[in-house]
């Protein structure tokens, strides 16, 4: 009978929900709501204001004034950033034209007339002038730790200046 077949039924899944090898609460998954992706519950004790729609300190314009404010914020930043592109062109043009100013009078009026590649060549050649003039320093330095003087000894005998 149908009456029985339900009991029956009934027994059988009372049966193997106590052999089943997973506690009660794993055989249904938790009745919940609805749930929003990327949004939080709030705690307990938060203000219920901190769930609320987010609200702009700022007031909203009104519809015709938004686009034409935004609109004139815009026309006025192209306009300053117009003047600034004009004052840096002027400034590099002046740059361009001027001698380069160094701190010394004298090398100064010595390099002026000289373009900016022939400087950065000279500059170069002073770099590898300086690495040359520092291996030799201690080669000599080594050399006199040889033969037991100092490096100021060895500098008649290979020619050098002492204030070079």
């Amino acid at each position: 009978s149908p009456s029985q077949d339900s009991k029956y039924l009934a027994d059988l899944r009372r049966l193997f929900s106590v052999l089943a090898l997973d506690p009660p609460s794993l055989q249904r998954p938790p009745s919940r709501g609805p749930r929003t992706p990327g949004l939080r519950r709030i705690q307990p004790g938060l203000s219920k204001s901190c769930g609320g729609a987010f609200r702009s300190p700022r007031p909203s314009p009104k519809p015709g004034q938004a686009d034409r404010t935004s609109e004139d914020s815009l026309q006025l930043d192209i306009q300053k950033l117009k003047e600034k592109k004009d004052m840096l062109d002027k400034e590099i043009s002046q740059l361009l034209s001027e001698t380069v100013p160094l701190a010394s009078s004298s090398l100064s009026s010595c390099l002026r007339g000289y373009s900016v590649d022939e400087l950065e060549d000279h500059i170069s050649q002073l770099h590898e002038y300086n690495d040359i003039k520092d291996a030799a320093q201690m080669l000599l330095g080594r050399l006199a730790v040889i033969r037991g003087v100092t490096t100021k000894e060895l500098y008649p005998e290979f020619g050098l200046d002492m204030n070079d």
